[in-house]
This record gives C-alpha cells, sequence and structure tokens, in this order.
C-alpha cells in the first residue's frame, strides 16, 4: 500500500503520532487509506447535496475495510460567475483543483481516491488529477438538479432565465414573469438540467469508465445517488487491493469511446477543452481532428436542453448512459471501466426505456453534436455544436460586427444595435487574452431571447456554455491576444461559415491578413497580480485544451 511509506517502521513513529491524532485507531493502520476529494461548498447548487453523499462514500469505503478520510477542493458555480468578472477564473480553476487533489494525496500517500464533484470545471479538474496521479480512484458526480414548475410547465436555468434577460429587454416579457421564472427555474440542488458542461461531463466520465454504470445521470438528492456513493466507497478498495490505477481505466479506446458518446449527446462544446487536457496527463494525444472525424460517423440519438426539449431527468428515465452505449455497440471499442466490467458488456446487457428520448433507430442528426471547422480565421480549429443550430444557419455569411470584449457585444446587443445578418466577433476572450477564456452565455441566451439567433452568428476565441445554442463558433485558434487571424478582423469583413464543409472564413487575402497583423500588438494582462497575472503566462492554446505549459 502507498500509504505505507506514512505507516511503516519506527522512523514513522511521529507520523503514526498525528495520524492516530486524528482518531484512527492501531487496527485501522493496516488497512488502505482512501481520500474522498469533496468539493462540498454552500455556493454551487451542484454541490450543496454533497454532504449527504460524503457520509454514504464514509460508509462504503469502511464497508469495504478502508479508512475514509475526506478533504475539501474549491468549486466555481459557471452561471453565478456568468457575464463579470468572475468568469476569467472558471477555467484556471481547473488546474487549481488538478494540482490540489496532487498535492494532498501524494503528501498523505494515500492509497485511493473517491473524487467527489459535480459542475463544470470541478469534475475535468479532477480526472486530471487521478489521470496525473495514476493511482486507484472512482468518481462520483453528485447529479442532476430537478426540473422547476412555472405556470404548468417544466423550467429550467437557461431557458427560463438566462433567455428570459433577453425577452425582457425585447418587451417581449414584464418583470413580474421575470422575477417568478427566476424564483421556479431552479428547484434546488443538482447540476443544471440540460446537457450542459456539468452534465456533459458527468456522461462521459461514465462512457469512459471511470464513474460506476447510472452515476452520469441519477438525480441529485436521490436514493439511487446515494447508493452509487456507498457502492463506489466499497469497490475503490478493491480496486486497492487489486492495484487497478486510473490509467489502466483512461486509455486510448476510453477517450475515443467518450468522444462517441459525446457526439451522440450533442453535449457541449467545452468537452474538447476537457478532454484533450485530461487525456494529456495520461500521456495521451486527443487531437481536434480526432473529434470530428468520430462526429462524421456517429449518428446524434438524444436531443437534451438546449438543442431539444428533454432534460437529464428524461435520459435517466429512458436508461441513461448505459442505454446510449446499447444504441452505439459498433462504435465502441473495448475498454475496462472502475466497475470490473467492460464498457462493451455493460452497452450489450442495456436498453433503452424510451425510445422518443433516445432515438434507437431514427436519429436527430446523420453527424455528431459537434463540429470542427478550419479556415483563414481559425487556422487551428475552432468548435461548434452543430446539433443546436438551425438546418438554415449552417451556411450564412454576413458582415463582422467586431468587439474586444465580451462586456462590449452585450452592451451593443442590449442597446438593440446588432442587425440581423451580421456576425458578431468578441475577441480577446481567449484562454491567454481574457484571461481564462470566459463563457459567452450572457450574449447567446440575449440573442436568442430577442429573435435573433436565427439571423445573426457569433463567432469568438473565447468559449460557450453548454447551454448556448444557435449558430455561435467558438475556441477560434489561434486566439486574438496570440495575434491570431481574428485579431485582424474589422467591422465589414464577410464572414463565411460553411459548417457541413468545415470552414470559417473571412473574405480577405492571406495578404490583407499579414499587413493587418503587422500593425497589431499584444494586449496588457488584465491581472496586474494574483493567479491570473500568473495563468496568461503559462497557459496553451484552445485547440490543444488549454493546459497551463
Amino acid at each position: 500500500m502507498r500509504s505505507n511509506e506514512i505507516k511503516k517502521g519506527a522512523v514513522r513513529a511521529p507520523n503514526r503520532c498525528l495520524v492516530y491524532a486524528t482518531g484512527v485507531s492501531s487496527h485501522d493502520m493496516g488497512k488502505p487509506f482512501i481520500g474522498i476529494a469533496s468539493s462540498f461548498t454552500d455556493l454551487v447548487p451542484g454541490h450543496i447535496g454533497m454532504r449527504d453523499l460524503e457520509r454514504f462514500a464514509e460508509r462504503g469505503i469502511a464497508a469495504g475495510g478502508g479508512v475514509p478520510f475526506i478533504f475539501g477542493l474549491p468549486a466555481i458555480c459557471d452561471g453565478i460567475s456568468m457575464g463579470h468578472s468572475g468568469m476569467h477564473f472558471s477555467l484556471p480553476s481547473r488546474e487549481l483543483i488538478a494540482d490540489s487533489i496532487e498535492c494532498v494525496t501524494r503528501a498523505h500517500c494515500l492509497d485511493g481516491l473517491i473524487l467527489l464533484t459535480n459542475c463544470d470545471k470541478i469534475t475535468p479538474g479532477m480526472l486530471m488529477a487521478a489521470a496525473r496521479l495514476n493511482i486507484p480512484a472512482i468518481v462520483v458526480t453528485a447529479g442532476p438538479m430537478m426540473t422547476g414548475t412555472y405556470k404548468n410547465k417544466r423550467r429550467s436555468l437557461v431557458r427560463d432565465s438566462f433567455e428570459a434577460v433577453g425577452q425582457f429587454e425585447a418587451g417581449k416579457m414584464d418583470e413580474e414573469e421575470l422575477t417568478a421564472l427566476e424564483m421556479s427555474a431552479c428547484p434546488g440542488a443538482g447540476s443544471c438540467q440540460g446537457l450542459y458542461t456539468a452534465n456533459t461531463m458527468a456522461c462521459l466520465t461514465e462512457a469512459m469508465g471511470m464513474s460506476l454504470p447510472g452515476c452520469g445521470t441519477a438525480l441529485a438528492v436521490s436514493a439511487k445517488k446515494r447508493r452509487i456513493a456507498y457502492e463506489s466507497g466499497i469497490r475503490v478498495v478493491e480496486l486497492v487491493k487489486q492495484n487497478i490505477v486510473s490509467r489502466r481505466i483512461m486509455t486510448p479506446n476510453a477517450f475515443r469511446n467518450a468522444i462517441v458518446a459525446d457526439m451522440a449527446l450533442g453535449g457541449s462544446t467545452n468537452t474538447i477543452l476537457h478532454l484533450p487536457a485530461i487525456a494529456n496527463e495520461a500521456g495521451i494525444k486527443l487531437p481536434l481532428e480526432l473529434f470530428d472525424e468520430i462526429s462524421k460517423i456517429v449518428p446524434h440519438i438524444a436531443s437534451l436542453e438546449p438543442a431539444g426539449d428533454h432534460y437529464m431527468e428524461d435520459l435517466d428515465r429512458a436508461g441513461g448512459v448505459p442505454a446510449v452505449l446499447s444504441v452505439l455497440q459498433k462504435k465502441l471499442q473495448s475498454s475496462m471501466t472502475v466497475s470490473g466490467r467492460n464498457i462493451l458488456e455493460i452497452a450489450k446487457e442495456s436498453e433503452v426505456l424510451d425510445k422518443e428520448v433516445i432515438h434507437s433507430s431514427k436519429p436527430y442528426h446523420a453527424e455528431g453534436g459537434i463540429a470542427i471547422l478550419k479556415g483563414n480565421i481559425a487556422p487551428l480549429g475552432c468548435v461548434v455544436k452543430q446539433a443546436a443550430v438551425k438546418d438554415k444557419m449552417k451556411v450564412f455569411s454576413g458582415p463582422a460586427r467586431v468587439f474586444d470584449s465580451e462586456e462590449a457585444a452585450m452592451e451593443a446587443i442590449l442597446k438593440k444595435k446588432i442587425k440581423k445578418g451580421e456576425v458578431i466577433v468578441i475577441r480577446y476572450e481567449g484562454p491567454r487574452g481574457g484571461p481564462g477564456m470566459r463563457e459567452m452565455l450572457s450574449p447567446t441566451s440575449a440573442l436568442q431571447g430577442m429573435g435573433l439567433s436565427d439571423s445573426v452568428a457569433l463567432l469568438t476565441d473565447g468559449r460557450f456554455s453548454g447551454g448556448t445554442r444557435g449558430p455561435c463558433i467558438g475556441h477560434i485558434s489561434p486566439e486574438a491576444a496570440e495575434g491570431g487571424p481574428i485579431a485582424a478582423l474589422k467591422d465589414g469583413d464577410i464572414i463565411m461559415i460553411d459548417i457541413p464543409k468545415r470552414q470559417l472564413n473571412v473574405r480577405l487575402t492571406e495578404t490583407d491578413i499579414n499587413v493587418r497583423l503587422a500593425k497589431w500588438s499584444a494586449p496588457a494582462n488584465k491581472f496586474k497580480f494574483g493567479y491570473l497575472s500568473r495563468y496568461p503566462r503559462m497557459v496553451g492554446s484552445a485547440s490543444t485544451g488549454a493546459v497551463l505549459k
């Protein structure tokens, strides 16, 4: 056991003394030490129910013959931090989480980990740590939130609060209804109800084999989720005894299976950042081209909000991730899971319980949910959630309206200065330029609420929430702060989008772009002290996962 480093030999008497001070008995010294990396906080709705899950994970570890130790980690709610300076910190927190788990686990020589997580950057940060540490680990995601109810209709965060802002500004909704919606859309604990980043990553974690079957969709505060936490505790001790470490699960096949599930579900574009970053920690490269290669051969079989009208509670009722995998059996590759069963075995033994939610025979779209575009604006690539784009907007061209920040674009949108047929360009919001690559849910939701999503496109070197829908293209690489071509764009330039052909171009010659860029100079960092003053110097391109160098 790795914990023997602090438990064995006379020279470790002082170490044991301090362990005994925590209340551990001498009988426990012979058992595996299992860390519960908990991101519980009162600040994040997706995490407020974790105290309960900690108890069940502890019970499971003890029942399995291990000794549980809870330690805490930071968690940021993307929804609460959205649309203001707080969003700069969201993506960078991913690396802080991975580093924190590494520090605690290695300093205390833990034998295994339960990774208790839920929301957008916390889950990938924990998976990065698992891959880096390469010890036995199981992820327990705390579960999706139930939908709210208002006027006898199911409600959720994005359509019924973020998009309501645009409807209010357009005069389609009064203040009384806006207030009623914000009080009812999110009724309690859990990650937001649609297939946004948190729930996408929960599903992909299960498809990758790092969670027990059913974990990705089991609802927050449900007995099912409690049982999964308990069973994960028992199982992680068994993984320790068998020395089944994370990289035996997180193989190239496992990552490919996660991408297959992602395309079939029509998940968040943020997975294009997170899966490569996690794979990087496991010593595996996931180029952007692989995502597009898989997207072209995997059908889109589930349409959850924001692209469709179903929610995570519907997907869970329909059989969850195992049911999705059952439809995709011929696209999957053999891979071990933390349950001890092969992913192909899980897929074969599962079935779709509601074919209105999971289309087992007639897919929503022949291709997967995400497409990778390239062109003279994005030579290294960019990302669009094509499953959430209406057919008439998949080929689109129009004059650019260029903004150097999200705030400037949002002001123009709310003041009704954006015209139909235009292409909004928001730059200097990439990993380095932001810094932190902010999500653009506020402007995209405002466009949707104001009825412009079918007539206006949006490009950015920043990123989008999983809740974004419409012709919104993000992760443009190289970013503006690196002197990428997006930095050369001006108002009135004609932008040409062709999603079926995977192209994004501006009607300029290479010479035109180079002449403009010759006059360009890098902007100063917006942050003069603290973590975000250092982050831009270390962070890499969005095209490779925005990992730190």
